[in-house]
């Protein structure tokens, strides 16, 4: 259940650094970060630098080339404002059937921001049906050199309760894994995981 988009990453205490992968290629690259101050809510903070240029990140985020490049094995993509990201992780599936994955851009800033919420459909908790409209991802894009982009996730809107707790090590994972694939990707021309 990889989603790299949906993050549900939670502990009961206001900020923890959480252990990176220790071979050499993700060492120190991703550091994952939990916020739960607000005592009901918690944010998932996840960055990590790209030895790459703003406009190759960019790209990567917002073209159906972009995404089955390094996320997912098909994409299906209306980039807009209240536009979609379809996603489906089976090469011999299609976008539409029951293993697809819908993201909606609910805003975004050319080069600098983008917010997605996800669908959540029967692969995901049932419990988080109703948490569905508070769920959202906000990822920031920041060019520290023309060949050098630092890109921060905020996962928005999740529960500080033991349900979303339960998860956080299966989902920091497939996180880290996923950008871990980004930055392979972006860096070789080469995903570490190919879907």
């Amino acid at each position: 259940m990889k989603r790299l988009l949906l993050q549900i990453i939670f502990l009961s205490f206001p900020v923890v650094l959480i252990a990176q992968t220790s071979n050499s290629f993700s060492e120190n690259r991703i550091i994952s970060e939990i916020d739960s101050s607000d005592v009901n809510n918690v944010i998932l903070k996840q960055s990590f630098i790209v030895n790459v240029s703003l406009d190759s990140v960019w790209n990567a985020y917002t073209t159906k080339k972009g995404w089955e490049s390094w996320a997912t094995a098909i994409a299906e993509m209306d980039f807009k404002v209240n536009g979609m990201i379809k996603t489906n992780y089976n090469k011999d599936g299609k976008i539409g059937d029951e293993s697809t994955i819908t993201l909606h851009i609910r805003n975004y800033v050319p080069r600098r921001m983008l917010t997605l919420q996800a669908e959540i459909t029967k692969n995901f908790p049932e419990f988080m049906k109703d948490d569905e409209r508070d769920l959202y991802n906000m990822i920031l894009f920041d060019e520290i050199s023309p060949t050098k982009t630092k890109v921060t996730s905020y996962g928005i809107g999740y529960k500080n309760n033991e349900k979303y707790r339960s998860m956080m090590k299966f989902f920091i994972q497939g996180n880290e894994q996923s950008y871990l694939n980004l930055i392979s990707f972006l860096e070789t021309g080469k995903p570490r995981l190919k879907y």
